[in-house]
């Protein structure tokens, strides 16, 4: 028994040794300039548009964002009305502000989305409004 409790005391040391470690050297000061981006963005649809837009999304866009460098984060379905099944919301990652500019038009021009876009909208525009907001994470985020 006692040869456990050594064990787990050592084991439980370590991990504390080595998540302290990480911290330590994965910490920013409020004065460093963080390089990763995220982009939130909020689309809102025209009425009974919004499963045509979770239907692209699910089965295109997504993967032609990852196509030019965009990390996937997060996608969101509001659930109080008047938002509920009108928005989505979803968050995006990029390795600086500058890489996002350049996916974003690498994205615009590819000829892949151009097909899908045009097939998704073949019954009407299904996009009613974006928007769109650049972020970097605080000293504190630990999603850095």
């Amino acid at each position: 028994m006692d040869m456990k409790k050594h064990l787990l005391t050592a084991s439980l040391a370590a991990v504390a040794v080595f998540a302290a470690g990480y911290w330590a050297g994965n910490s920013r000061t409020v004065h460093a300039e963080p390089t990763r981006t995220f982009e939130l963005r909020v689309y809102t649809t025209y009425d009974g548009k919004y499963n045509d837009l979770l239907a692209r999304f699910r089965d295109h866009t997504t993967k032609l964002f990852e196509k030019h460098g965009m990390t996937n984060i997060g996608y969101w379905n509001p659930t109080d009305d008047p938002k509920k099944g009108k928005q989505l919301y979803y968050l995006l990652a990029f390795p600086s502000r500058e890489a996002a500019t350049k996916s974003w038009a690498a994205f615009r021009d590819d000829p892949e989305w151009q097909a899908v876009q045009k097939a998704s909208e073949a019954n009407g525009k299904i996009v009613e409004k974006v928007e769109s907001v650049f972020m970097v994470p605080t000293d504190f985020s630990p999603l850095q």
